[in-house]
């Protein structure tokens, strides 16, 4: 068994920050690519961010310049740091990460979300 559980998420005003962790427990071989998606109230779920176990990035162009993602590979965790909040950008955001594990292979495991909201 593998999972993510997030933290970090709440409220802030607009042009305020918030930083987001993501941690994966459990039987783990290795962790490919982890990442943050969002999802905001009556729309789908869309990427926010991801990072590769090498160090590579990819963002969203609605985060792009205000949110950096990154991750401690020894501790199996991810940041989402959100500079520059926009009303916008409340969602609940969910972390997803694919993991090869001791015993069922490769799975793609997603956390329980965390909220945020982002006033005007």
């Amino acid at each position: 068994q593998v999972q993510l559980v997030e933290s970090g998420g709440g409220l802030v005003q607009a042009g305020g920050s918030l930083r987001l962790s993501c941690v994966a427990s459990g039987s783990i071989f290795s962790i490919n690519v982890m990442g943050w998606y969002r999802q905001a109230p009556g729309k789908q779920r869309e990427l926010a961010a991801t990072t590769t176990n090498g160090g590579n990035t990819n963002y969203a162009d609605s985060v792009k310049g205000r949110f950096t993602i990154a991750r401690d590979n020894a501790r199996n965790t991810v940041y989402l740091q959100m500079n520059s909040l926009k009303p916008e950008d409340t969602a609940v955001y969910y972390c997803n990460a694919g993991i090869t594990t001791a015993t069922l292979g490769y799975v793609q495991v997603w956390g329980q979300g965390t909220m945020v909201t982002v006033s005007s």
